[in-house]
């Protein structure tokens, strides 16, 4: 059978889009599913689960407003939120499209790529 659920697809925002959520002070959450490491080297204030923590972690995820979720490119983001969809039925879930590295080179260059 084939399942259209898997097919939907993921609200996303920009670096742009974030860049104006932020600086508005809109009420939402903000989650960096990067490792220890990738976090101290840099990062853009979100909150720290790891991708292996996420699940252990779910209760941490605001289900009452919009949570925006990136990693570095926005691949292991995307996954995790498919994930927390799918197990949690959670659907106020972003993901920030081209991760920490749009970020970098569209809003602040000063956070280095790697």
């Amino acid at each position: 059978m084939f399942d259209h659920a898997k097919y939907i697809l993921m609200k996303e925002v920009n670096v742009r889009e974030l860049k104006k959520m932020i600086d508005a002070k809109d009420d939402f959450q903000l989650i960096d599913v990067r490792e220890l490491r990738e976090h101290d080297y840099c990062n853009i204030g979100g909150e720290l689960i790891p991708m292996g923590q996420v699940f252990q972690n779910v209760d941490r995820i605001d289900k009452n407003k919009k949570v925006v979720i990136y990693c570095r490119s926005g691949n292991r983001s995307a996954n995790v939120i498919r994930a927390l969809e799918q197990h949690f039925n959670l659907n106020n879930l972003y993901n920030l499209k081209g991760g920490i590295l749009d970020w970098a080179e569209e809003i602040d260059p000063s956070i280095p790529k790697y």
